[in-house]
């Protein structure tokens, strides 16, 4: 899926590399990676220096064309040598000058971005801060999709269509919730049923009498769904 970068887009992905590099502790490198069980070496560097990093780059590096900005993306996420290359891809994504430019046409990337990510920190963060905000945005181009991922045969794909509307709170739309789950209640997969847990849990913030009444209907949940639902019950 990955497209040759232009001109501006190699700045920005070189620059990121060189950065990235010079920011390298290896001790740190050793336990994030052991941690995240990760194939893909890590540079050791912390969350919040990479995410400066990503907003220095956006500061001096400025992509006005989204067409570039989307081959920027794919190439440090598809030539990444080191997990944080894939952490800044996914800052790009979601760095508020480009948040003109989240239309529904960017779920085949995202949805590149989640088969090929294939692990829970990636997927995270693009189910609930990427695919969330456009299904509030526009509930009936997205929805359909996040009901054909939820019976994916990619378990990342059907964790990502449960958990996308974590941060969505009164905008929640039950009936796809519901669906999404139901889908997957079964499943014995340990991602999809803490997902599932998560899910509910959060969504509980907004309305717990529908979690203990949903809980309470699906004597088929998990232990692991059902404990994590109801965490927060008084």
């Amino acid at each position: 899926m990955g497209a040759p970068e232009t001109a501006g887009a190699t700045v920005v992905i070189d620059t990121a590399r060189q950065r990235l590099a010079a920011l390298e502790d290896p001790r740190k490198a050793v336990a994030m990676q052991r941690y995240m069980k990760s194939e893909l070496p890590f540079r050791g560097v912390p969350a919040p220096r990479r995410r400066a990093l990503a907003r220095q780059l956006v500061d001096e590096f400025p992509l006005d064309d989204r067409d570039e900005w989307r081959r920027a993306v794919l190439a440090l996420w598809d030539g990444a040598t080191h997990r944080e290359e894939r952490y800044l891809a996914l800052d790009l994504t979601g760095h508020r000058a480009y948040a003109r430019w989240q239309h529904t046409d960017l779920l085949p990337l995202y949805e590149h971005l989640i088969v090929t990510g294939a692990w829970w920190d990636y997927v995270d963060e693009i189910a609930i801060n990427r695919i969330g905000p456009l299904l509030r945005a526009d509930f009936e181009s997205v929805a359909p999709v996040l009901r054909a991922w939820a019976r994916d045969d990619d378990r990342w794909k059907r964790r990502t269509a449960v958990l996308s509307q974590n941060a969505s709170g009164a905008q929640t739309d039950t009936a796809l919730l519901t669906e999404c789950i139901e889908t997957n209640l079964t499943d014995p997969d340990f991602f999809l049923r803490k997902a599932i847990g998560w899910a509910l849990r959060q969504y509980a913030r907004t309305d717990p009498a529908w979690v203990v009444a949903f809980v309470d209907d699906h004597p088929a949940l998990s232990p692991l769904s059902r404990r994590e639902a109801l965490r927060h019950r008084r």
